[in-house]
């Protein structure tokens, strides 16, 4: 599973004690990562087992691809969409943890 927790984009990276504490905004299972950079939607260059992160500025473009495609609908997206909704709706950042 791939999880994602809300970060401003100016937070460093944290300890292992703040990552505790940080705010779950959803997970991926392998194959949803997968089916959304075949569409475009998440960068190929972010692998499911690393960790990376998504500024508000690349949430803004993920949110433009998706209005572009017309993939509104699709069901990765709209599972991808409910992640990154909490980071918008606090007008953060997101940062996934691969395991």
């Amino acid at each position: 599973m791939l999880d994602f927790y809300i970060v401003k984009d100016d937070q460093t990276k944290q300890t292992y004690k703040e990552k505790l504490e940080r705010e779950f905004a959803g997970g991926l299972d392998s194959k949803t990562f997968s089916n959304l950079q075949s569409k475009g939607i998440i960068d190929k260059r972010f692998d499911f087992y690393s960790d990376f992160r998504l500024s508000r500025l690349q949430i803004t473009k993920i949110r433009d691809i998706i209005s572009q495609r017309q993939l509104e609908a699709d069901s990765d997206v709209l599972q991808f969409s409910e992640i990154i909704e909490k980071a918008e709706s606090r007008q953060s950042g997101l940062i996934a943890y691969g395991d």
